[in-house]
């Protein structure tokens, strides 16, 4: 880990889970989590996702001509994933899981191995810690899809949530679900059955389909 600290201040290229290339300053780094500066917004990257990294003194890179400060954590501590993501608790950010989408929203809870986001366009999501790719704070005078405040209010799920993943996703046995955002057909369905880290899901042509709940990245409920 020492050798990635001496990179702190320098010009980075890293590549990250689904060959996403980043580019940046990178300004700290810590036993699970690196922070990319890429001259307009801040990237908060898990290390599990950093499939390799070096040093590129030729990217130029864009600039609105401010350097802003780290919107999440305190630059006297010692950064940590879980430590960004509770600093991040009720700040608009932008989370990258699956596919091509990006979530907007904010973080509500860290619970053990998974961490719930309130998004305006699917609410209440649950999103496996393993899973997030990176994530971006938003600047302080934004909101997802210019909303006003009042319109983003935070919508628990109306039971107490649970430490782990999948004796969350338990309680919603019964229930219409959606994984990973709906990438798939097979993703969408009626939740049967959680046990041992199998989810029983019946989809849309009565078919029962059979998910490893640690490979799911997201759940909510339509």
């Amino acid at each position: 880990m020492k050798k990635l600290q001496n990179l702190i201040g320098q010009k980075v290229e890293l590549e990250v889970s689904g060959k996403v290339i980043f580019q940046g300053i990178l300004k700290d780094i810590g036993q699970d989590i690196l922070v990319l500066f890429n001259g307009m917004d801040y990237f908060y990257i898990p290390l599990l996702h950093v499939h390799n990294l070096r040093v590129n003194n030729l990217i130029e890179l864009e600039t609105n001509g401010n350097d802003p400060i780290s919107p999440i954590n305190d630059e006297q501590t010692v950064i940590s994933y879980r430590k960004t993501l509770l600093n991040a608790k009720g700040r608009f950010v932008e989370i990258f899981v699956t596919g091509n989408k990006s979530l907007h929203g904010y973080v509500t809870n860290v619970m053990n191995d998974y961490f719930s986001f309130y998004s305006p366009i699917y609410k209440t999501m649950l999103i496996s810690l393993n899973h997030l790719k990176w994530l971006t704070p938003y600047q302080t005078d934004l909101t997802p899809y210019t909303l006003d405040t009042k319109a983003l209010p935070v919508k628990p799920l109306g039971i107490t949530l649970q430490r782990s993943l999948e004796e969350q996703i338990k309680k919603m046995e019964g229930n219409l679900v959606v994984f990973d955002i709906g990438d798939h057909p097979f993703k969408i369905g009626l939740l049967k059955l959680i046990q041992d880290n199998i989810a029983e899901l019946v989809v849309a042509s009565g078919e029962t389909v059979f998910w490893k709940v640690s490979h799911l990245k997201s759940i909510h409920t339509p």
